[in-house]
């Protein structure tokens, strides 16, 4: 059996100067290690620098020492970065309200490995899912939320975040709008996902008010959550066709596939450390070949 190798990722953000990625592969190769996968991008509008690389340390070079000898790579840059092993699963907590689809696809791709993540935990502000949940051997935490208690409530929430060690928040269609703290709080943390008709189609019904419009494509958006509603920075998006031929039901159906389709991927992006905040927008480069094989998404 082929022996697996050790494979750490390295992100790194900064303002675009000379010298950044002579500066890193230097440093790499000194420490006796080998690029496997590298991407960068430059924004010319920001005029930041994002890269993610790959290595595989051949000399034995430790997570914990080559986070300590890159400090002062990092410094002279003024680099905000993260070295990480790929091998470690990102520890998420899942949200969920009424509606089970996201739900139900993110626990079935991390329970086949689809995922490269450890799902920590489910909060609901309702008991519909409390028996998934727990068949899953998860925790699952109900919190109900009114106007009255929303402050203690997101309280809870914060400290089930903290017990938990839960690095990334994923709201699995959870139907709850966040105070303006809390985004704060978790800034660059917490992910969400909704239908694509926005602003068009608001509130209750838009697939079939998309339906009564005469809509030929349906999509949805994973985004960042930010404290201005549904408008964080776009992870990812997609679309689907749909006809004259088609039903409202047909059209909610199908938006729910193409919503859990979507979070997944953004999940994986960020997940993979693939994912950057660059103002309202992201850089979210490719999957690499150091994501496990089957974690490609369908």
């Amino acid at each position: 059996m082929e022996s697996k190798m050790t494979t750490f990722v390295l992100t790194v953000q900064c303002l675009s100067q000379r010298g950044i990625v002579a500066a890193i592969s230097g440093f790499l190769a000194e420490a006796g290690c080998n690029i496997t996968d590298a991407a960068q991008f430059d924004d010319m509008e920001s005029g930041k620098f994002f890269a993610r690389i790959s290595f595989t340390p051949e000399t034995g070079a430790t997570l914990e020492e080559l986070r300590e000898t890159f400090v002062p790579v990092a410094e002279r840059l003024d680099m905000t970065w993260q070295l990480q092993d790929s091998a470690t699963r990102m520890k998420v907590l899942l949200m969920v309200s009424n509606f089970g689809h996201c739900l139900n696809d993110l626990l079935y791709r991390w329970r086949i490995g689809a995922l490269p993540i450890e799902i920590v935990g489910v909060v609901s502000n309702h008991m519909t899912y409390q028996k998934v949940v727990v068949n899953h051997d998860l925790p699952f935490h109900h919190i109900k939320v009114t106007k009255e208690n929303k402050a203690e409530s997101e309280a809870r929430l914060l400290q089930i975040v903290e017990d938990s060690g839960a690095e990334l928040v994923v709201l699995a269609r959870y139907m709850q709008i966040l105070s303006d703290a809390l985004c704060e709080k978790m800034s660059g943390r917490i992910i969400n996902i909704h239908h694509s008709f926005l602003p068009s189609f608001k509130g209750a019904n838009p697939y079939k008010q998309a339906f009564q419009r005469g809509v030929k494509l349906i999509g949805a958006t994973a985004h960042y959550v930010t404290a201005e509603l549904d408008e964080g920075p776009i992870i990812e998006q997609d679309t689907i066709s749909v006809t004259h031929a088609q039903s409202p039901a047909d059209y909610v159906s199908l938006g729910r596939d193409v919503e859990a389709q979507v979070l997944a991927r953004a999940v994986h992006a960020h997940a993979r450390h693939r994912s950057f905040i660059n103002g309202n927008r992201t850089v979210v480069f490719p999957a690499s070949p150091d994501s496990f094989a089957s974690e490609r998404m369908g």
